[in-house]
């Protein structure tokens, strides 16, 4: 989708959650019900006899994983109905453990070696033969339990490879198809593991995955700034006329507020793309889709400081977040 045609700068966003200022949850003990959280469902079962850790360890092990590394997702796993929950905390701590090779490598190869680790490990666990490391273990009961795609875990595997290189985007399009094949495909996956096999599940999936890959970009330019990088789209920010120097000096113009706002305006387009399937979705898959409400107040803040990328305010933890997500589950609604 071209740039040119997500309007200027000066056009404000249509953003926000219908309703949500209307509709006031009723019950005052909905802070304590937000506040004791579900934990993940833990089996006294033992493991298979090939890892060395108990059930408990391991779940654990991804639950902690995710609580440190991957917040939101953490937050939006535990909402997840009871059965699905130990299976979504892996499928996340499998792609937190993925993530995470790109920052905790200094070389290339070694990266190409870790990769090659978890591919590995996603073929010896469709041989019911998986490593002794908890991840990979609970990976297994959830590919067991669920029947998981397999092409869905090498897709974000080998997107995640590629991404090693450290090079900035050529265009918003390489961006959507990153966000494709890993953060759509990681609700392909959140899907099955719902049990849902829907069209139209699947469409909101791809667009809401993208607008993540997208905000996640986003987010990430102040840390990939202050390292000399910077990943943006370089078609759009051609077209403003804008550096990559400009971001790494945090310059505050309009130009480098308007590729901010062309970036952002297609994170949007995705969410209303992806809302426009809400009345043809099942219930069931809403759950899956809880990540719509971070993204949603990241685009809501960018556009109260003006697109200004680098404003202290965006750096903030949301305090309300876990209520946020509580009411959006309870209203059944993405």
């Amino acid at each position: 989708m071209a740039a040119s045609t997500l309007g200027s700068v000066c056009r404000p966003l249509q953003l926000g959650v219908p309703g949500l200022c209307r509709r006031r949850p009723g019950p005052r003990s909905m802070w304590a019900r937000v506040l004791r959280f579900p934990g993940p469902a833990v089996t006294r079962r033992s493991v298979a006899a090939t890892s060395g850790l108990g059930a408990s360890g391991t779940d654990h092990y991804c639950l902690e994983l995710l609580r440190k590394r991957d917040y939101e997702s953490y937050l939006c796993s535990l909402l997840l109905p009871a059965e699905s929950r130990s299976s979504a905390f892996a499928l996340r701590a499998f792609n937190v453990e993925l993530a995470q090779v790109k920052d905790s490598v200094s070389e290339k190869t070694i990266g190409l070696m870790r990769m090659q680790f978890w591919k590995k490990t996603v073929e010896e666990i469709y041989h019911d033969n998986p490593p002794h490391q908890p991840v990979a273990i609970e990976l297994w009961k959830a590919v067991r339990r669920h029947n998981l795609t397999k092409r869905w875990l090498m897709k974000i595997i080998d997107e995640r490879e590629k991404n090693l290189d450290d090079k900035a985007y050529r265009n918003i399009q390489e961006l959507e198809h990153y966000a494709e094949n890993t953060q759509s495909s990681l609700l392909y996956l959140t899907l099955e593991i719902l049990g849902i096999k829907d069209v139209h599940a699947d469409h909101a999936a791809s667009h809401i995955g993208k607008a993540q890959g997208i905000v996640t970009c986003l987010r990430a330019t102040p840390y990939h700034g202050s390292k000399r990088k910077v990943f943006l789209p370089m078609d759009i920010c051609m077209q403003h006329g804008v550096s990559q120097e400009d971001f790494l000096r945090r310059t505050q113009d309009k130009n480098v507020r308007d590729v901010v706002y062309d970036i952002a305006s297609q994170a949007h387009l995705h969410l209303k793309h992806a809302r426009s399937f809400h009345k043809s979705v099942p219930v069931k898959a809403f759950p899956a889709f809880l990540q719509t409400v971070s993204l949603e107040d990241y685009l809501k803040k960018i556009q109260q400081v003006d697109f200004d990328i680098f404003h202290p305010s965006l750096q903030k933890k949301n305090t309300l977040l876990p209520l946020s997500l509580y009411i959006q589950s309870w209203r059944k609604r993405y």
